[in-house]
């Protein structure tokens, strides 16, 4: 008899999405019947895939992609409410064994409430047992006013007053439902029976975590489509530098971005992620609309993204450094783990100018320091096998559980 497993996901970036369904798609259909819980089904993650699927309610991509961008709470309470109500129509209808959710923060009260073991997939950036020396300022309207230096010397004092307020809204929905308070946000986003990080130690370490906690290695993910023919024109000689900033980066950088990497002597590769083409590509890019990032980042010398795991862990597990263009919490914690690990550059997107990405561009054409460590990661995470360490996690588990 096949377990069920039930995976839901937000749906804001596409990195989360794509976490859930690499995973999912690894199981063996003659062991697993795997239902899968989203917003919407796009065919360039889903096509193939044979998941049960439970289309749910979830806030609009672009008003997630705006909060973050102004640094607001995603949810309220009552938004909340509505999810919890939605989780427990999918896991009644269902009857998962086990769910694993991917910042579906409802499953922290819904999947108690169905007495159904919760896994959270969450980088371990965020983890309240993480070893860090203190939290970046994200790129917020308020640095605009008082400047970076003034807010990353006042930022940690205010660090618990900003984390209570974006975790209010879910201890209040715990309280209502009779569950306990979490501690802090780290402990919300961390909130699973059992944590799942999609990250390697070497990188991202933790101290002290319950042996509940488990690295998975990278969850690695590429469109399935075909470089262009266009992409293979220009000079082989020339050093290839792939760009893109995904679906939740600042694209106000872009411009600068390539601005800045205009007339070097390079090959450049732009993906949109489905967005649109800038105005202004230099003579020395070629653009398309999705790329398979894995393949192009073995070929290049450096990556650019928007800081996030999904892409600069692409790029590392190739052993390629990255130039990280961050805007939000998550990524500049994860550009955080890469800069103190030697590989990467990052450059803060607010107030990003021109010649500072050159400037960095200039260094990672030559940075063998950096090459060198990022090739050391990429022997990290060829050693994690993220579909072989979730299958373990998953097998140990149901042989716990009843069946």
């Amino acid at each position: 008899m096949r377990r069920r497993v039930l995976f839901v996901t937000e749906n804001i970036t596409l990195a989360q999405v794509v976490r859930l369904s690499t995973l999912a798609g690894g199981l063996d259909p003659e062991e697993y019947e795997v239902h899968f819980a989203c917003s919407e089904f796009d065919s360039l993650v889903f096509e193939g895939t044979r998941f049960q699927r439970w289309p749910i309610d979830t806030i609009a991509r672009e008003q997630g992609l705006k909060a973050l961008a102004k640094g607001e709470r995603l949810y309220d309470a009552r938004t909340l409410e509505r999810y919890v109500e939605d989780d427990l129509r999918v896991i009644d209808g269902a009857k998962p064994d086990v769910i694993v959710g991917d910042f579906r923060l409802s499953l922290a009260v819904s999947a108690p409430l169905a007495k159904v073991h919760c896994g959270s997939l969450i980088n371990a950036y965020w983890s309240p047992y993480a070893v860090r020396e203190g939290f970046p300022v994200p790129d917020h309207p308020i640095v605009r006013l008082v400047g970076v230096e003034r807010a990353e010397r006042y930022f940690p004092q205010a660090l618990p007053k900003v984390f209570g307020h974006f975790a209010a809204p879910l201890n209040a929905v715990r309280r209502r439902h009779g569950l306990p308070e979490l501690p802090s946000l780290s402990h919300q986003l961390c909130f699973g029976d059992s944590v799942l990080y999609p990250d390697i130690p070497e990188l991202c370490p933790i101290a002290d975590a319950p042996p509940t906690h488990h690295f998975l290695g990278a969850v690695p993910w590429s469109p399935r489509v075909p470089i262009p023919d266009a992409l293979s024109k220009g000079d082989p000689s020339l050093p290839l530098v792939y760009v893109t900033l995904g679906s939740s980066g600042d694209l106000g950088s872009l411009p600068l971005v390539l601005s800045g990497l205009d007339g070097l002597p390079i090959r450049g590769v732009l993906s949109t992620a489905g967005g649109a083409t800038p105005e202004k590509v230099p003579a020395n890019f070629e653009v398309a609309a999705y790329l398979p990032g894995a393949q192009l980042a073995k070929q290049a010398r450096f990556v650019v993204t928007n800081g996030g795991s999904s892409t600069g862990y692409q790029a590392l597990a190739a052993g390629v450094p990255v130039l990280g263009i961050p805007s939000n919490m998550d990524q500049y914690l994860a550009m955080q783990a890469i800069t103190r690990a030697g590989a990467g550059i990052s450059l803060r997107s607010g107030g990003l100018t021109r010649d500072q990405v050159r400037q960095a561009a200039v260094r990672l054409l030559d940075a063998r320091a950096m090459k060198a460590k990022a090739e050391g990661l990429a022997r990290s995470f060829s050693a994690a096998n993220c579909h072989e360490r979730f299958q373990s996690w998953l097998t140990g588990l149901l042989e716990l559980l009843p069946g």
